[in-house]
């Protein structure tokens, strides 16, 4: 039986600098004298949506596992959320009870938006929910939510006025608790400006670039829109852009789901890339009767054939490398074969790593565990995105050949078809009747060439048509 993965940790450990809690304090107790009294504030957490890959920019919630007043414990799961890959179970590293969700089961938020809010007690669950309401009605809270400024300057400074109703969240004011994208405390350490004096404008008071730009003084550049503008018209036909089509009388629009969303956003970006393909024909007689060997012990096709592939990286690692920043090479030290799958609502890649170095029969059993995995959806962030190389193999359906397309963040990947009997003749002009089958690799060529690619599949061929190395 494979066992259930971990779920997600919202630890400082696992999360980027700028989600490095799962709960962050809306507001902390604090003494500061204001007007001659004394001002103790409630602690209210805002968990937030995590980030539970790179390629990650919203999560759906699939179901919350604490409900509005339960009480939860340092570790305790509160809500499956959807990523763009899997659900995952997230904890929470906090004591406190769940006093209001914000996103109901089945809604989106955007990465680092609040989808609940924790009270540390019971008396503190009523300013939660005051502070939802805020929140739903894109007022994010004021006053409250302060940390504690100069004693001189929070005496002199006058009552907030109260706020007015608006429809889009309202910026947070200078001084409030505001989280700053990364960006924008680059930008504010390079200028020397306080954040705590610069006004949000951003969704939830988010600083954003923009606003450390103006508390700078900076003019803001101009847009690319007024540029394009200017430009002359054939210019601007240059880029093409997506036209939204009308439906269909009659049919049905279906939004995609997160995985497909995602899947979408990497195929438009994989056509920024110089892509070339080369196809390659190789006789697989010798390979299907070691299939047929060693089949009985579980190995499958697509091992066998993820093993030759690693095994032919290992001499030729410009293949196993990627161009991450169109300057330079990133040479990967793991071959860690991604294989395209077909799940439910989706397309996935699960990762054999290391494959140079496992067996085939260790491989088959891993690979076994993260199909499983796969279509429950609860395959890690490493399982799915650690991929150098990717195979994707249709021959099991008939198909003779294809074209596969590049990922992101990779130098080349396999498309393997079908092996079906084919007229060959030797050397001698003799025919025979022989198994072949054709791969098609696609590749980067801003790092791998044609004379690279080609070497590459002469390996692959040669561990293909005399496969005995596969089981060493």
């Amino acid at each position: 039986m494979a066992t259930a993965p971990a779920p997600f940790s919202l630890s400082a450990t696992t999360l980027p600098a700028r989600l490095r809690a799962a709960a962050v304090p809306a507001g902390v107790r604090s003494r500061q004298p204001r007007r001659g009294r004394m001002v103790v504030r409630a602690k209210i957490r805002e968990i937030f949506m995590p980030a539970l890959s790179s390629t990650m920019t919203e999560g759906k919630i699939v179901s919350w596992s604490a409900a509005e007043g339960d009480r939860v414990a340092k570790g305790d799961a509160v809500v499956v959320v959807e990523s763009d890959k899997a659900d995952m179970d997230v904890e929470t590293f906090h004591d406190g009870i769940v006093a209001a969700v914000l996103v109901q089961a089945g809604e989106s938020a955007p990465v680092g938006a609040p989808i609940a809010l924790l009270a540390e007690s019971e008396e503190e669950v009523p300013i939660a929910l005051a502070k939802a309401k805020e929140l739903s009605n894109g007022q994010p809270q004021q006053a409250a939510a302060a940390p504690a400024l100069a004693e001189d300057a929070a005496a002199a400074t006058p009552p907030p006025p109260p706020p007015t109703p608006a429809a889009a969240p309202a910026p947070v004011a200078a001084g409030t608790k505001g989280i700053a994208s990364p960006q924008a405390k680059k930008l504010a350490k390079q200028h020397r400006v306080d954040l705590a004096k610069v006004t949000g404008t951003g969704p939830y008071g988010r600083i954003t670039p923009e606003d450390v730009e103006a508390a700078a003084g900076i003019q803001p550049k101009p847009k690319p829109a007024s540029v394009a503008a200017a430009s002359p018209p054939v210019a601007a036909a240059a880029v093409p852009q997506a036209a939204v089509l009308p439906p269909v009388p009659g049919s049905t629009v279906v939004p995609f789901t997160t995985m497909q969303a995602a899947v979408s956003k990497n195929m438009v970006e994989s056509l920024a890339v110089p892509a070339f393909r080369v196809g390659y024909p190789i006789v697989t007689d010798k390979l299907d009767e070691l299939y047929e060997k060693v089949k009985p012990k579980g190995v499958t096709m697509t091992v066998l054939l993820a093993k030759a592939a690693a095994m032919a990286l290992a001499q030729h690692p410009v293949v196993n490398a990627s161009c991450r920043d169109g300057k330079s090479f990133t040479y990967n030290s793991n071959i860690n074969i991604a294989v395209a799958v077909a799940i439910d609502g989706g397309l996935i890649t699960p990762v054999l790593q290391d494959a140079d170095k496992l067996d085939i029969y260790l491989l088959s059993q891993n690979w076994k565990d993260l199909v499983k995995k796969a279509r429950a959806k609860q395959l890690q962030p490493n399982e799915y995105s650690s991929g150098t190389f990717t195979l994707s193999n249709l021959g099991m359906f008939g198909v003779d050949r294809f074209d596969a397309i590049l990922p992101p963040g990779q130098g080349a990947i396999m498309a393997v078809g079908a092996s079906k009997p084919t007229v060959v003749a030797d050397k001698d002009g003799f025919f025979s009747v022989k198994s072949k089958m054709l791969v098609n690799v696609t590749a980067d060529h801003r790092i791998v060439y044609g004379a690279d690619l080609a070497a590459f599949l002469q390996t692959f061929t040669k561990i293909i048509e005399d496969p005995e190395s596969l089981t060493l």
